[in-house]
This record gives structure tokens, C-alpha cells and sequence, in this order.
């Protein structure tokens, strides 16, 4: 039964079932192939790196916030406690994001990954480097109240309410793809009067077997 439940879980995210807790937001309004959606506070985790640490790949930081949570086994956090993995992975380009100072905690535990998870680029003394973010579980309300990393590496810090303009498409999210999908959000976003705040965020709910067309992906761009 546990063989037959295991590979109908694998094969429904094959086919782009998310299985996973994902971020709850209001849609304030739909605009022509977009919507307009408030997200309010969450707690996250997150790496900042050079890509070339990771052979140029710029979701390298995708293992040390999987281990900080207990993804691959024993979590590297001072409470070991699994926690369920969340959707979307999020990258974001463009701008390096100041860090908060790690957060001290009394005890460490897995974490359930919840989504999105976020990759911010940005450069630096001629350096492409990279912010990659998983929200915790909505269980967190405060930084203080997630687990310490054991890898330096994580810092925990609170994103306060967000409100960006999305527009979800399917496939592979490639370079060219994205840059198309945000310069026509950008455009329909400013047509209609919204004031743009910041880079965009490019969000990926599957994990990598899942099939292309069924892939599930948000372009995200802060607006007022």
C-alpha cells in the first residue's frame, strides 16, 4: 500500500500536482491576463552566494536551505525537527537585499519547507550574486520563533506584507521566456496606472521531473 501511495504521490507531481503548503494572498484585482495580490507577513530563510561557488548555477543555494530544513535527513538546525516542504522556489534579479542578523533561538527543529522559495540576483565588486529564499510554514509568526541554523550561511528574517502584480504561465521557466513575461507585466502594470516598487520575482511551484506543460510558474513585480 506504501509502494502504490509513494508513486502516486511521485507521479501526481510529475504531472504538476503541488502538494505542498503554498502562501495565502488576496486578489485585489484581475487585470488583462494578470492579477493584482496582497500577501501578508511571513518568516524566511535565506543564502546569499556567488553563483560560481556552485559551478555558475544559480539555484546552487537550493541544498544549503534544503539541509537547513531536514529535506535530504537530519536538519542543520539547533532543534532537529522535520518540516513539510513548501511551493514556489522564487528568484528574483536585479538587486542584492540587505540581510538581517541570524536568529538566536533556544532550540532547533525541521522545518516543513513551504513556498515560495526565492532567488534574488544581484551584482556586487563585479560578481553575480544570488539571495535565495524559502518562506517558512505559516506556523512561523516571527523570526524568533524559527529554528536556528547550524550553517552560517542561513539568515532568518521577517518579509512583512507584500503586494505585487502576477501573471502565472506554464513550461520552462527559461531566461528569454522570463524577460518576455516581465516586460509585458511591466507594461500592462504601469498602463494601468499601478507605480512599480522593485525588481521582479520569478516563482516555480515543481520540482525539476515535473513534465514542462504542466509546470506551474508566477512572474512577480512589487507594486504599490
Amino acid at each position: 500500500m506504501g509502494i502504490v501511495f509513494g508513486t502516486t504521490y511521485i507521479m501526481g507531481m510529475v504531472f504538476g500536482k503541488i502538494v505542498v503548503e503554498t502562501p495565502k494572498y488576496t486578489v485585489t484585482k484581475s487585470g488583462d491576463g494578470y492579477e493584482i495580490r496582497e500577501y501578508p507577513p511571513a518568516v524566511a530563510a535565506e543564502v546569499t552566494y556567488d553563483a560560481s561557488e556552485f559551478k555558475g548555477d544559480k539555484d546552487g543555494g537550493f541544498q544549503v536551505l534544503a539541509k537547513y530544513i531536514g529535506v535530504f535527513g537530519k536538519p542543520e538546525n539547533e532543534k532537529p525537527e522535520k518540516i513539510a516542504m513548501t511551493a514556489p522556489v522564487i528568484t528574483k534579479e536585479g538587486e542584492k537585499i540587505a540581510m538581517t542578523a541570524p536568529v538566536i533561538t533556544k532550540e532547533s527543529e525541521k522545518i516543513v519547507m513551504t513556498s515560495p522559495v526565492v532567488t534574488k540576483e544581484g551584482g556586487e565588486g563585479g560578481k553575480k550574486m544570488v539571495t535565495m529564499q524559502f518562506l517558512l510554514p505559516s506556523m512561523y509568526k516571527k523570526a524568533e520563533e524559527a529554528p536556528r541554523p547550524t550553517d552560517e550561511r542561513v539568515v532568518i528574517r521577517e518579509e512583512g506584507g507584500r503586494k505585487y502584480g502576477v501573471v502565472k504561465f506554464s513550461g520552462t521557466a527559461s531566461d528569454s521566456v522570463v524577460s518576455e513575461k516581465v516586460k509585458k507585466l511591466t507594461s500592462d502594470l504601469e498602463k494601468d496606472g499601478f507605480k512599480i516598487t522593485g525588481d521582479f520575482i520569478l516563482a516555480r511551484y515543481n520540482p525539476p521531473w515535473t513534465l514542462p506543460p504542466f509546470r506551474t510558474n508566477e512572474v512577480m513585480i512589487p507594486v504599490e
